[in-house]
């Protein structure tokens, strides 16, 4: 069936003593009342870890197998694994003991579309809005894969090809055969795939600053938080990072930019602006905070509030998996995003 591209819409301390209710005791998952080691088959190969588990796992919530997973404490032929890791056939995957109690039972996504850049029998292409997960975990209860799901329950199969930010807006490609997914998830890894951004930052871009090649590492901050820095020594665990910037728009105190990802690391492009003192407006990470309070309030735009980081994936590219034909998808800048730009540039 041929892709068809859809236009984007928008207790009294004087109280008597009653007896002592206990504690609430936390059961064991019936699943996962001691360790398991669960064996990965055919259907599951190229599959993330974190998604494998949340598959295996059901009822468990993303929070705890998260956590375990950072711990350590779960084991893919007897070595640690990020939550990142590919399964493989005939992979043995260790699980710990994991128990929950009925308050901590995993709440249910409400079913939720969200507009559509593409549909076919093999893939979906929606228009992820700002502020909404990609998929539950870490303390988010839920996101786009799962309110999908919700929505769509006669769906066989239904995956995410890649990743954005909660925070970031715009194309984001999901699998509904497992065929596709590998086949996409192999070009995401060889670069195949063309991934174009637009963000708003602080000053003006120097227009000579078109290559940015800095190595990146991810670790957790003092809270406890992932945080990715950029390293400048032989750091073993730094992954070289490269984005390509091309200036598209100066005025007032701020530069429009175009990105496009050569890597795709974690954070990379909101690391790399940041790092050259030029954060995206909104970051609530590596931003300017002063300047991000000024624009939630409206203090700098005659009123006007932002609130979110202006960052927006404007455009992916990649070979349908079906026939090998190119498909380009495009997301149209959001509507806030497009007001703040035409107030910074009349």
């Amino acid at each position: 069936m041929e892709g068809r591209i859809i236009g984007v819409k928008r207790a009294a301390a004087s109280a008597p003593k009653s007896p002592v209710k206990p504690a609430a005791r936390l059961a064991p998952h019936p699943s996962a009342a001691a360790v398991r080691h669960l064996a990965v088959d055919d259907e599951d190969a190229g599959q993330r870890l974190d998604n494998f588990l949340l598959r295996q796992l059901k009822g468990v919530p993303k929070t705890h197998v998260y956590r375990v997973i950072r711990s350590g404490e779960v084991r893919v032929n007897g070595g640690r694994a990020g939550a990142d890791t590919r399964v493989q056939p005939g992979d043995s995957v260790r699980v710990p003991p994991m128990r929950l109690g009925d308050a901590q039972r995993t709440v249910a996504a409400p079913a939720r579309e969200f507009p559509l850049l593409l549909e076919d029998d093999h893939l979906l292409a929606v228009d992820k809005p700002a502020g909404v997960a990609v998929h539950g975990g870490s303390g988010v209860a839920f996101g786009v894969i799962e309110q999908l799901r919700q929505a769509r329950p006669a769906a066989r199969f239904l995956e995410l090809v890649h990743r954005l930010d909660r925070e970031t807006s715009g194309v984001l490609l999901l699998a509904k055969k497992r065929s596709a997914l590998t086949a996409l998830q192999a070009q995401f890894r060889a670069r195949g795939t063309t991934k174009t951004y637009q963000a708003l930052v602080r000053g003006h871009w120097p227009l000579r600053l078109k290559l940015i090649d800095l190595p990146l590492h991810k670790g957790l901050d003092s809270a406890g938080e992932r945080h990715v820095r950029v390293v400048t020594d032989d750091h073993a665990e730094a992954r070289r990072s490269i984005t390509r910037v091309r200036a598209m728009q100066v005025c007032a105190d701020f530069s429009l930019l175009e990105l496009a990802l050569e890597t795709g690391r974690t954070h990379q492009i909101r690391v790399h602006l940041a790092h050259h003192g030029h954060p995206i407006a909104g970051d609530p990470r590596y931003g300017d905070f002063e300047l991000n309070r000024a624009l939630a309030r409206g203090d700098l735009l005659r009123g006007m509030r932002f609130g979110r980081m202006f960052l927006h994936a404007r455009e992916l590219a990649f070979d349908h998996p079906s026939d090998g034909r190119r498909v380009t998808l495009q997301a149209p800048l959001p509507a806030d995003c497009a007001t703040l730009l035409s107030r910074l540039c009349p």
